[in-house]
């Protein structure tokens, strides 16, 4: 059995962040988790990744193009169908068929995060994201989906009920097991901390008070987003997990939260050890052979 993550965000949610400390959190473990690219308009990153989409198209190949003459978001979408159409090139990659593939030593211990492009839309309407999960399953990948969300940005009824139906949206669409994180804890203020437990484990109703009361909008829809908070309440989806990149006991309760979602581990062969017989075990046979 193989594993992944299939890390998805809205643009400057932390994707490639979390990679890059997912990775060295593992290594620290002695563990090894490789991280895949499938962002062609990437520029940089901390992490080397084991397989790069732009190996095989990049965005500017996309927008270049005489006769495509995409902007940079339908250019991510071509990419992305591209990549599915060539489907073979990124078998070949995951499951060892190039000889100087680094996956390829023992691919059934498998553990990758795919660092996706920050357009959600290729996750909650598109069907290029459904499509690559569907490939990864059928090549015995075990996966879930992990949705960052910058923490920054959930600091009032209105962003909150954005970013939750964002991530609502997402899982509707994947049909995945899946996560949601909080990004960039170690960024917010001492007054936005205090509020940490209001995210971490909020009641939807109290956090759309501040919605349809401070503003006309949310006073003329009340009713909508009521309704709207009841349907996250009843889903149960507006539970997030804080990751703070300057603590490793949150990126470890963070990873091992992911691990036991998608069972990591547990077809691991129960290993046996022989133990020698105690003490006493040992006296008894001794003085059976002396009497004998």
């Amino acid at each position: 059995m193989r594993y992944a993550q299939i890390v998805i965000g809205p643009a400057g949610s932390g994707k490639s962040t979390y990679c890059t400390y997912m990775q060295r959190l593992a290594q620290d473990s002695k563990r090894l988790i490789e991280v895949v690219n499938l962002d062609p308009a990437a520029e940089h990153f901390d992490y080397q990744p084991a397989i790069d989409i732009r190996d095989l198209i990049q965005l500017d190949d996309a927008m270049e193009d005489e006769e495509l003459r995409y902007g940079p978001n339908g250019g991510l979408v071509f990419c992305l169908e591209f990549l599915i159409e060539n489907q073979e090139w990124l078998k070949s990659q995951l499951i060892g068929a190039d000889p100087d593939n680094e996956l390829s030593t023992d691919p059934d211990d498998d553990y990758i995060l795919f660092d996706m492009p920050g357009q959600i839309e290729l996750f909650t309407h598109l069907t290029m994201g459904k499509k690559l999960v569907q490939l990864l399953e059928s090549w015995n990948f075990r996966i879930c989906t992990v949705f960052l969300v910058d923490s920054q940005f959930m600091i009032d009824g209105a962003k909150f009920l954005s970013g939750t139906m964002a991530a609502l949206s997402v899982m509707a669409n994947l049909e995945m097991p899946h996560v949601n994180v909080l990004t960039k804890m170690d960024l917010l203020s001492k007054s936005a901390r205090k509020q940490l437990d209001k995210y971490l484990d909020p009641d939807p109703r109290a956090l759309l008070n501040d919605l349809t009361t401070e503003s006309a909008w949310g006073r003329s829809h009340r009713k909508l987003s009521e309704a709207i908070g009841t349907l996250i309440e009843d889903f149960s989806l507006v539970r997030f997990i804080p990751m703070n990149i300057d603590d490793e006991d949150s990126l470890q309760d963070l990873l091992l939260q992911i691990d036991n979602v998608i069972q990591y581990g547990e077809d691991g062969d129960v290993k046996m050890h022989d133990f020698d017989p105690p003490d006493n075990e040992k006296e008894n046979d001794d003085s059976k052979l002396f009497m004998e």
